[in-house]
């Protein structure tokens, strides 16, 4: 159910000099005004923003988008995708796969940078996303990098309160600071930044792009943070990001990666497939493993690849991309009593996409040794188990149907991190034998 926000004063601009002066007039102004319900200052925790979201300001640049700016690809933003695809003549799926954001990025670049500017209202920042606002955030500080000439960083403040469901007289409200300006603009007030967060609390930051830690503003921000959450849905080059993410982890950085926690209902159930007593044992008969996720990005196949993996202790030896119509990629280990295990990974067209990139469609499981009762199929209820069954071998494999997550979106995932921030042991060992398989490419 949707949280309703109550406004203590519209969003207003200011210097960035001005902004702790306005937020301490904020709360002046609702001591002084003898309202009721009384207004409270939240204070749980920090959370850093960085909201490029670019794809609708390459859009709206190119004049194929007339929304808002807001960070929520609607039909709108589908729409415009589509039409972008049909003129520059790539293949029609209303989402921004590599092919079409390279282009984007190189039609934009081609323009003079007074050129490189947006019509559009931006309301990234101040777009209220509910489950964010329940959880009581003490500040939220939202990073907007824009396109154009560099005129430095605008800030606007404001303070919103999640009104309550109970009969409580007092509203527990959250200041929002907006900082827009060009990425370098924004990283020269990095320090600032900083500076704006409350001391003595959790401060979260959750990183909406591909993590660069290479970048000004990442080494600042990112990595003095209590939990650095990303989504690697996001990614363009999952492969190598995700060995990005392990080199940060080895730094003792705290990481939720939304997209492993949509992997959830795959692992829970397989898991499940193997607790009857008859079948927990012919687990170690598994030796044949097929993935198969939507084209497009590959970081939930090779999650759940390593997640299997850390579980069952196999060793990677050997990692290929093999390429073709599927892109397939063939990974190789070695189990504790030296038997040889191969895994496929495919990526599958699919009529009716998902809301995520890459989300899985299917997993097999099964053993060269014909007697062993380890033979399991899974496969979403959207695409369905056609192809995972075509193998021949389902009339004697366990097949079961994965119900993804009711809402898969990232900021609906993100209440959950903030609720059970920490060191996530599960997903570490998980990536660490990941980063093992991608270390593997080609060699």
């Amino acid at each position: 159910m949707a949280t309703s926000i109550l406004a203590l004063q519209k969003p207003k601009d200011i210097s960035v000099d001005e902004i702790e002066a306005e937020l301490r007039n904020i709360w002046r102004t609702q001591d002084d005004g003898h309202t009721a319900p009384v207004a409270t200052r939240a204070t749980t925790f920090t959370m850093v923003i960085y909201e490029p979201e670019e794809i609708q300001q390459l859009l709206a640049t190119l004049g194929f988008y007339d929304g808002t700016i807001d960070g929520s690809h609607g039909p709108k933003t589908r729409e415009a995708i589509l039409e972008a695809q049909k003129q520059y003549d790539y293949r029609m799926t209303g989402r921004v796969d590599p092919e079409t954001l390279a282009k984007l990025r190189e039609e934009v670049r081609s323009r003079p940078i007074a050129q490189q500017q947006f019509k559009n209202e931006d309301i990234r920042g101040f777009s209220f996303d509910g489950a964010l606002a329940a959880q009581n955030p003490c500040r939220v500080i939202t990073l907007c990098p824009i396109f154009g000439e560099d005129e430095g960083v605008s800030a606007q403040v404001s303070a919103y309160c999640p009104v309550q469901t109970s009969n409580s007289s007092n509203l527990v409200c959250c200041e929002y600071i907006t900082l827009r300006g060009t990425k370098e603009a924004l990283e020269r007030v990095s320090d600032v930044v900083n500076s704006l967060v409350v001391s003595d609390l959790p401060k979260f930051v959750w990183w909406k792009a591909t993590p660069n830690p290479e970048q000004v503003l990442f080494q600042k921000i990112a990595l003095s943070s209590s939990c650095l959450i990303l989504d690697s849905s996001y990614y363009g080059d999952a492969e190598s990001e995700i060995v990005k993410i392990q080199a940060l982890v080895n730094e003792h950085t705290n990481i939720a990666d939304l997209n492993w926690y949509r992997l959830a209902p795959w692992q829970e159930l397989t898991a499940e497939a193997f607790d009857p007593p008859e079948r927990r044992m012919a687990l170690t008969e598994v030796d044949r493993i097929g993935v198969d996720y939507e084209r497009g990005n590959p970081a939930q196949a090779l999650m759940f690849l390593g997640w299997l993996a850390s579980r069952l202790e196999w060793q990677p030896t050997a990692y290929k991309n093999e390429g073709g119509d599927y892109a397939l990629k063939r990974v190789c280990f070695t189990s504790e009593n030296g038997r040889e295990i191969e895994a496929e990974l495919a990526a599958i067209p699919v009529a009716n996409q998902g809301e995520v990139l890459g989300d899985l469609t299917g997993v097999r499981l099964e053993s060269t040794n014909h007697d062993a009762n380890c033979n399991t199929i899974l496969c979403s209820e959207t695409a369905g188990c056609m192809r995972m069954e075509s193998g021949g071998s389902a009339q004697s494999s366990l097949v079961e149907e994965v119900t993804s997550l009711s809402d898969q979106r990232s900021d609906l995932l993100l209440e959950q991190q903030l609720q059970s921030w920490g060191e996530d042991v599960l997903f570490e060992e998980s990536l660490a034998v990941t980063s093992q398989i991608l270390a593997l490419l080609n060699r």
